[in-house]
């Protein structure tokens, strides 16, 4: 029960911002989609992405073997997610990203604290660090359609991601006044996403959700199986273990809405799967938890 409760607490403010943004858009009130979305994936997302790396510590031992089972995780989930794509002859560049990363950030962050305290949350950020490189520069070039990796790598997300990794990596921060700043900007970012998110739920063709469903237990199959496997090869320890399996099996990402707006993928389809999988994870990732603690 307290588990549900944690979890309903976390995802409440998703689905609250959403509906904002959603009754915003029925009052007949203006929202410019394109330039909130540029503001937060040029601005408020990277300081976002950077500040959370470079806040967390974590032993160099344990970093480098919680990244190489991320690691490892991701690449047996892409393998498994392509399989049910090119199965069911669904849209790569609508389907694939979201399937294969999750919301490790703003719902996978607070759950691995509230479920396993500082220990959790410092290895959930690796993941998190793990899928921010992988998202921000595979991922964008799956939902673009491909084209040159140098164009994926210039995007500023990818570029606060590396910076974020690199200070992890080496202890460093940043001047505080600098850190106060990006603490602002950061700030920005999850209201921005979500109300936008809440935009695009106005416009959402209510025979998407059927698909949005199956879809969404899916994914949360996929990436338990996958994440499981990889943790029972990697031996990790208990807490390791569990957070890497919450963390992989986390719902479909509001950043994978914005992306698919950004560049031309089916946006409306994408925000079926954000809504869908977050709601079903109210139950998925409490009895996910219940498995692996």
């Amino acid at each position: 029960m307290q588990l549900v409760l944690t979890v309903l607490e976390i995802v409440a403010p998703v689905f609250l911002l959403a509906a904002i943004g959603f009754s915003w858009v029925k009052l007949g009130y203006e929202y410019r989609i394109q330039f909130i979305t540029r503001l937060a994936m040029t601005l408020s997302v990277p300081a976002l992405i950077f500040t959370a790396l470079m806040k967390t510590n974590i032993e160099p031992a344990a970093l480098t073997t919680m990244t190489l089972a991320s690691l490892c995780a991701y690449a047996v989930v892409t393998i498994l997610s392509f399989l049910l794509v090119r199965i069911t002859r669904l849209h790569a560049g609508t389907y694939l990203a979201p399937i294969i990363f999750g919301n490790t950030g703003n719902l996978g962050l607070p759950l691995a604290l509230f479920a396993f305290g500082e220990e959790g949350l410092g290895y959930a950020v690796v993941v998190f660090a793990v899928m921010g490189i992988l998202s921000f520069t595979f991922g964008v070039w799956l939902v673009s359609g491909g084209g040159s990796i140098l164009k994926v790598l210039k995007e500023p997300l990818v570029g606060a991601t590396l910076l974020g990794a690199l200070f992890l990596w080496q202890g460093w921060q940043t001047p505080r006044f600098l850190t106060n700043t990006l603490d602002l900007v950061a700030q920005l970012a999850i209201p921005m996403m979500l109300l936008t998110l809440g935009v695009a739920m106005a416009r959402l063709h209510p025979a998407r959700l059927g698909r949005a469903v199956w879809l969404s237990l899916a994914k949360a199959a996929i990436c338990v199986a996958g994440a499981w496997g990889v943790g029972i090869y990697f031996a990790l320890p208990p807490i390791p273990f569990a957070v890497l399996v919450v963390q992989i099996a986390t719902p479909v990402a509001v950043t994978s809405y914005l992306l698919a707006e950004k560049y031309g993928a089916d946006s409306d389809a994408v925000a079926g799967l954000v809504v869908v999988s977050t709601l079903l994870s109210v139950g998925t990732l409490p009895l996910t938890l219940a498995f692996v603690i």
